[in-house]
């Protein structure tokens, strides 16, 4: 009986890998476009929103090139949610600095996002922390309020952002604490099944 060779890890210089690198290139664009003029260019803000909206686009699309043509590497793991955190970090600390976005607000927000990816590596051995159906909202909905406070930092629709982000900042410490709790499960659940039989 002929044994099958083994199938051959993905090299990291896909098409998918190279969606996340525009992704982290895009980073520093959106952040000079944003912060241009003090912030005053409505030309400029509309710029950054429009390379914010690409970048997140970018998101769905090397995932989806990952899964459905085989390309998943460790690299795209890692650098992937480097990338998020890295946009909508670049974003939280541009607006504060402009004077738009209180900075407890940011702060709450950054502090949960790099916990949670910090936990995500420490229960590593035990698994991967899945995200969660209430994780993917509260990106989408991160993602709107930057939006609306780029596009709009005063009057009216500036509200609607305020309102927004502070929905963005419920549902990010809920869902940090949803993960918490699940990373305390896997790791009891690994202690328990790597105890010496008595």
């Amino acid at each position: 009986m002929t044994s099958q060779p083994a199938p051959t890890a993905p090299s990291p210089y896909n098409v998918a890998n190279g969606v996340t690198v525009l992704r982290i290139l895009l980073v520093p664009v959106f952040g000079a476009l944003l912060l241009a003029e003090g912030g005053e260019d409505a030309g400029m803000r509309a710029a950054a929103c429009a390379v914010f909206v690409i970048a997140t686009l970018t998101d769905k699309i090397d995932g989806d090139l990952a899964r459905r043509r085989g390309l998943v590497t460790s690299f795209g793991q890692i650098a992937d949610p480097i990338a998020d955190k890295a946009l909508i970090g670049v974003a939280l600390v541009g607006l504060s600095a402009l004077g738009e976005l209180p900075w407890w607000v940011t702060a709450a927000i950054l502090v949960r996002e790099i916990g949670i990816t910090v936990l995500r590596f420490v229960v590593l051995r035990q698994g991967v922390i899945p995200a969660s159906h209430g994780g993917k909202i509260k990106t989408v909905v991160q993602m709107l309020a930057v939006v609306l406070y780029v596009l709009f930092p005063d009057g009216a629709l500036h509200t609607v952002a305020e309102i927004t982000m502070g929905l963005a900042l419920v549902i990010t410490i809920v869902t940090g604490v949803e993960y918490v709790v699940v990373a305390g499960r896997m790791r009891r659940a690994g202690r328990v099944e790597g105890a010496p039989t008595p």
